[in-house]
C-alpha cells in the first residue's frame, strides 16, 4: 500500500519549512514569494498530495459548517434519525442552511461530553442542538465559543444562547379543548416520562380538556415494553374514549396496537396525537394532531446563528406557534356532539 505523502515529506524534498509548505495549501502565501509557491505548487500536485480536510477547516476563519446534534436517547432504540420530528427537522435544517451557504454535518450521541469535542474538530460556524432537556447548555457555551442554538431547551434564559421553541402548552391545549368539545370525558395521556416538553403538553391538556377525567399512563421506553404494558393495562384503556399521546409515532402506535387487538379508531377511541409528521396522512386512520411548522423553525434558526455570529442579537428565548391539523382518528361522541372530524 502507497504510503501518504505527508508536508514533512514536501518540505523536506524542496528544503523549506513545514509552515511555508501549510501556508501554500491553506491560501495564505503573502508573505511567501511567488517562485517559492509555484515551486511547492507544483511538487505537490506531482506527489498527489491529498490534504486533510479537518487541517484546512482548522486553519480557515469561517468553515461554513454547522454541525447539527441529536439526543440518541434509548428511546429510538437506535433508529433515532428515523423519528418523524427528528428528520422532518433535518430535512428543513439542512435546506434553510444550504440556502445561507452553509453545509450541515450531522451526530447522534447520547454522550454530552462529545458536543464540545464535535465542533472543535471541525472548526464549525455555530450548532444546533436537538432532543437534549436537561442537559448543561450554559457550561457548553462557555466552553465553545461558539453560536448554538437549541431545539426545546431547559434552562435559565442566557444571553449567549437562543432557544427556540414551540408552543407545546397550547399546543395540548389545543387538543384537550377539541377532544371535549367532541363530547370526550375521559381521555388517556401517553407518555415516557413527566417532564420537559412532555410535561407541557400533557399540562396544556389538562388546562383545555377542563373537567373532563384524565388517566396518565407511563409508557417504556421499548417498543416491546409498551405493546406489554398496553395489554396489561387494556381494561384502563377500555375506560376511556380518547388518548392524547405527544408524540406521533407514540399515538400512531397505539392506534395500531388497538386496532390489531379488536378495538376500533376511532370509533371506540379516538387518538390524537402531536407535531404532524408525514406519515399522519398515510396511517389509517390519518391522525389528528398538533401541528408544528418544521421548516419555519429551521429558518428561525439560520437567522439566529447569523445575528449570534455577528453579535446584532439572536440570543434569549424565540417561541413558535402551533395549530390543530383535523384528521379522521377522532369523532365525536355523546348528546349534541359535533359531527366526526
Amino acid at each position: 500500500m502507497e504510503q501518504r505523502i505527508r508536508i514533512a515529506d514536501i518540505a523536506e524534498e524542496l528544503g523549506v519549512s513545514t509552515a511555508t509548505v501549510s501556508n501554500v495549501i491553506h491560501g495564505k502565501t503573502k508573505k511567501i514569494s511567488d517562485e517559492t509557491v509555484k515551486r511547492v505548487q507544483e511538487l505537490l500536485e506531482e506527489r498527489h498530495y491529498i490534504p486533510s480536510m479537518a487541517g484546512i477547516l482548522l486553519a480557515q476563519n469561517n468553515s461554513r459548517i454547522i454541525g447539527v446534534v441529536v439526543n440518541n436517547h434509548e428511546k429510538y432504540e437506535g433508529k433515532v434519525l428515523e423519528d418523524g420530528f427528528v428528520s422532518a427537522s433535518l430535512n428543513a435544517l439542512v435546506f434553510a442552511l444550504e440556502k445561507a451557504g452553509y453545509f450541515m454535518m450531522v451526530k447522534a450521541t447520547q454522550d454530552w461530553s462529545e458536543v464540545e469535542r464535535f465542533a472543535s474538530m471541525w472548526n464549525m460556524d455555530g450548532m444546533v442542538l436537538l432532543g437534549f432537556c436537561e442537559s448543561d447548555y450554559e457550561k457548553l457555551r462557555a466552553k465553545m465559543h461558539i453560536p448554538f442554538v437549541v431545539y426545546d431547551g431547559y434552562f435559565e434564559e442566557n444571553k449567549a444562547i437562543c432557544n427556540l421553541i414551540i408552543d407545546n402548552v397550547d399546543g395540548g391545549r389545543q387538543a384537550g379543548e377539541y377532544l371535549r368539545r367532541m363530547g370526550h370525558r375521559r381521555a388517556l395521556l401517553l407518555a415516557d416520562n413527566e417532564i420537559c416538553v412532555d410535561k407541557d403538553r400533557m399540562e396544556g391538556f389538562r388546562e383545555g380538556f377542563q373537567d373532563g377525567q384524565t388517566c396518565f399512563l407511563q409508557i417504556p421506553m421499548n417498543r416491546a415494553g409498551r405493546y406489554r404494558f398496553y395489554r396489561e393495562n387494556m381494561d384502563q384503556i377500555r375506560e376511556c374514549t380518547a388518548a392524547f399521546a405527544v408524540s406521533d409515532a407514540y399515538a400512531v402506535e397505539f392506534m395500531y396496537f388497538m386496532q390489531e387487538n379488536g378495538v376500533a379508531v376511532p370509533g371506540e377511541i379516538s387518538v390524537v396525537g402531536f407535531d404532524d409528521n408525514a406519515f399522519c396522512e398515510t396511517c389509517f386512520p390519518r391522525l389528528t394532531t398538533v401541528g408544528q411548522d418544521a421548516d419555519r423553525r429551521a429558518d428561525a434558526a439560520v437567522r439566529a446563528l447569523k445575528r449570534l455570529r455577528e453579535r446584532s442579537g439572536g440570543a434569549g428565548t424565540e417561541m413558535l406557534p402551533v395549530h390543530l391539523v383535523l384528521r379522521d382518528s377522532v369523532r365525536a361522541i355523546g348528546k349534541g356532539g359535533m359531527q366526526d372530524a
